[in-house]
């Protein structure tokens, strides 16, 4: 799906995310955690921790686990892949990933699907 036909919603000036942290936003109901991996990378997940239902992965501690850039959960320390959303331990336990660019010095995301 190309990206101009996606819906982009602001969530924060890029500034306000530090780098190797996250933040959490409500976009449309769902509530989205974005990523900012070293200067300027950008990363959008589900928030919700599937396996105890709680908004917190925007949360968990950013890494690496091989070639996957991750955040671990604060809850039950499962890894969840930032480019796709995958639980490296779990996939049963994935979150659907998302779109997410800076626009004019703002983080916007498109929701998936």
């Amino acid at each position: 799906m190309s990206t101009d036909t996606l819906t982009w919603t602001p969530v924060c000036a890029a500034s306000d995310i530090l780098p190797n942290t996250g933040v959490c936003a409500l976009l449309e109901g769902r509530h989205v955690a974005v990523f900012r991996v070293g200067g300027d990378q950008l990363y959008a997940i589900d928030n919700v921790d599937p396996k105890s239902g709680a908004s917190v992965l925007s949360r968990g501690l950013v890494g690496n686990l091989g070639e996957h850039i991750v955040v671990a959960s604060p809850l039950y320390k499962n890894h969840f892949d930032l480019r796709t959303g995958a639980c490296i331990e779990a996939p049963e336990h994935s979150v659907r990933a998302h779109a997410v660019r800076v626009d004019e010095g703002h983080v916007v995301v498109a929701l998936a699907p």
